[in-house]
């Protein structure tokens, strides 16, 4: 009998999102709710595993971790994309790696929740409401007639634009291979640079793949261009921006806010500013964590590993 444990199933809904009941005869399933504080901690937990199953990026899988998991000969990640494993290492340890299938409107729709929460200030005014304070003590943003500005054009900024569409924003973008054709196709402006994107837009959402390229791409340079009353959201990679400087803008009131789902240490630690900051409104990287895409993450998840057992694995990464 084999052990498979599913990795950083915060919610402990991983046994009930997919049948396993074909596998229970091949392998013991092992449901691992909390991440661990060391290396060490993580290894001795999955040291016998055969079959891990990773949520995203949660724990990342770098090389010498595979060095550490001799039994390991299955990996499987939802989505088709992980950066966060070494797939150079995987293959050299003999280690299978494949992937699900994954929806891209979930970021969509919690990316204009943020706006729309940051703009109005509804947690505030819900928390006032709720514990008998003003009735009414702030004045909203207006979204129509401003300037969405969106650092990326792919399939989720593409659908971030028609909803800034939608409520009357006029949008631009930017990115480092978008062209003025593939921005035309979307009905929006192509900005001459990241630096005119921030200077002109009064909402400005990241939507980009992390890599060496975007790796602290907006920066302290970067922040200081953006305007007073300009928020910044970020539902993609933390590490695209600087947090230090973006915590500095935010302390001093540089920019008006930032709605944030993405944190370089993740889950937060309990001190973290980011959990104070009145002027941050902030999820627990919550972007792809809806109801459809688990129950494509893990139906998929249970293919996967039937097939991988079968002697013919599909959706293999690398």
């Amino acid at each position: 009998m084999l052990t498979c444990a599913i990795l950083d199933d915060y919610q402990g809904v991983g046994p009930t999102m997919a049948d396993w009941s074909g596998l229970s005869d091949r392998l013991t399933l092992r449901d691992l709710r909390t991440t661990f504080a060391s290396r060490e901690a993580l290894v001795d937990a999955i040291r016998d595993c055969e079959i891990v199953v990773m949520m995203r990026e949660r724990t990342p899988f770098p090389a010498d971790l595979f060095a550490q998991l001799p039994k390991l000969k299955l990996l499987l990640t939802s989505g088709m994309r992980n950066a966060s494993i070494d797939l150079a290492a995987a293959r050299a340890h003999g280690v299978t790696v494949c992937g699900t299938a994954s929806h891209p409107e979930p970021p969509v729709e919690l990316t204009w929740a943020l706006i729309l929460g940051l703009a109005r200030h509804l947690v505030p005014e819900v928390q006032a409401l709720r514990t008998g304070g003003p009735w009414q003590s702030s004045v909203g943003s207006d979204l129509a007639g401003r300037r969405l500005g969106l650092v990326g054009l792919g399939k989720t900024g593409a659908r971030v634009a028609r909803i800034g569409q939608a409520f009357g924003m006029e949008v631009s973008a930017w990115s480092p291979h978008l062209t003025a054709e593939r921005a035309a196709a979307e009905g929006v402006a192509l900005a001459p640079s990241l630096a005119a994107l921030l200077a002109a837009s009064d909402v400005v959402s990241i939507h980009l793949v992390l890599g060496a390229r975007t790796r602290g791409l907006v920066d302290d340079a970067a922040l200081r261009r953006m305007r007073p009353e300009a928020f910044l959201i970020n539902t993609s990679r933390a590490a695209i921006v600087d947090e230090a400087a973006l915590l500095a803008a935010l302390t001093e009131n540089r920019i008006a806010g930032a709605g944030l789902d993405v944190f370089e240490t993740e889950p937060l630690p309990p001190d973290s500013p980011w959990r104070t900051l009145p002027n941050v409104l902030a999820t627990p990287h919550l972007g792809y964590v809806t109801e459809r895409n688990y129950r494509t993450y893990f139906p998929e998840i249970v293919e996967d590993i039937r097939a991988f057992l079968d002697g013919a694995p599909i959706r293999v990464l690398g």
